[in-house]
């Protein structure tokens, strides 16, 4: 399996390279070392195997670009100045098995949120640092970027505008029409029967039915036109995103306002608690975790999609997935996916750090 490629241009198939051809018998004497002396420690009955475990395959992980900066070194041609290199299949699939080893060591370990975070600024420092080395210089994704860094600041703030913009708008949506389900229990069935309708319409789809309104409500109504809203670029995307987030964020708001145990509802009624403060200092500090936890869900949901978006002209990190593919670029399509996964993965922590501290702790005796 390949570790990388070197290409004598951007387009022009390159030549691949296997981990000994890549790294040489010293590099590759070293991955395999420590890939075997982790599974080593793995048998061993030490008594603290997993902090040492955990110690091997994070240095791993974080000195991983150097495979990449030897490699290139090695490998590419002098006085060819678009020549560069690629990562290949190996690399990708090293980084995939040394992820999962330490999820699987920080979950044995029962590590907490402190000192998973520090592991990930950890890696991610000493992968911006290393970056700069004189043979990351070549590499193909990086060169994608500089060649583009005001495209990717746009693309940056565009994707984050339409995500979390969506979100924060069926984050109130959603919040009132749970309400509305618990106030009124007969509008139950209607609500979550229209916005699982919604769920169920293909992403692609959606984009495309609302073009001919929005565009309708452009043409007769100039004023939108200046507000950018036409049946291409930021409306129609807003509009779908919102309408694919509604059911995770509805059902987990009622089922969490609604499951709060009703003896201690009743116990506030006996301090002499109103309705309001019933629902403000009660109900809804537990219902808390649930309803962050849709919107967890919601968000991942919602930064993926917005990369679908670049389809109708919305922008954000699915214009280079979808410029790259045009043009055969695979590292163009790597430079728009792997910030869009870095993204998900981001929130993914943050919104589940908050739904942890958020949790009552319970009582000790």
């Amino acid at each position: 399996m390949e570790l990388g490629t070197i290409q004598p241009n951007r387009i022009v198939p390159g030549t691949g390279h296997g981990l000994l051809s890549a790294v040489g018998w010293l590099g590759a004497g070293l991955v395999t070392g420590a890939l075997a002396g982790a599974i080593v420690l793995s048998f061993l009955s030490l008594r603290r195997r997993y902090w040492l475990l955990l110690g091997v395959v994070g240095l791993s992980l974080a000195l991983m670009p150097l495979l990449l900066d030897v490699f290139a070194l090695r490998h590419l041609p002098e006085n060819a100045p678009y020549a560069r290199s690629s990562i290949g299949a190996g690399f990708w699939c090293l980084l995939f098995l040394l992820s999962l080893m330490l999820i699987e060591i920080l979950g044995r370990l029962r590590a907490g949120r402190s000192l998973q975070l520090m592991l990930l600024v950890v890696i991610a420092t000493s992968w911006l640092l290393l970056l700069g080395a004189e043979g990351l210089e070549s590499l193909s994704l990086v060169r994608e970027f500089n060649a583009r860094p005001d495209q990717f600041e746009q693309a940056l703030r565009t994707h984050l505008a339409l995500a979390f913009g969506a979100v924060a708008i069926s984050a109130v949506v959603a919040f009132l029409l749970a309400l509305k389900m618990i106030r009124s229990p007969g509008w139950q069935r209607p609500i979550l029967g229209a916005v699982s309708f919604l769920q169920t319409i293909p992403s692609l789809a959606v984009f495309g039915l609302l073009i001919a309104p929005l565009s309708a409500l452009s043409s007769a109504f100039p004023a939108l036109q200046s507000l950018g809203i036409r049946g291409i670029g930021w409306a129609p995307a807003v509009l779908a995103l919102i309408a694919y987030s509604l059911l995770p964020m509805v059902r987990n708001t009622y089922v969490a306002i609604n499951g709060v145990p009703e003896h201690l509802v009743d116990a506030g009624r006996g301090m002499g608690m109103t309705e309001r403060q019933l629902f403000l200092q009660v109900r809804l500090p537990l219902a808390l975790p649930v309803i962050i936890e849709g919107v967890r869900i919601t968000t991942i949901q919602a930064i993926g999609l917005t990369a679908v978006a670049a389809l109708i002209g919305a922008g954000g990190f699915g214009g280079f997935i979808f410029q790259g593919l045009g043009e055969a670029a695979m590292d163009l399509v790597l430079l728009g996916a792997l910030p869009t996964i870095g993204l998900a993965l981001l929130a993914d922590a943050l919104l589940t750090m908050l739904a942890a501290s958020l949790r009552p702790t319970p009582a000790t005796t």
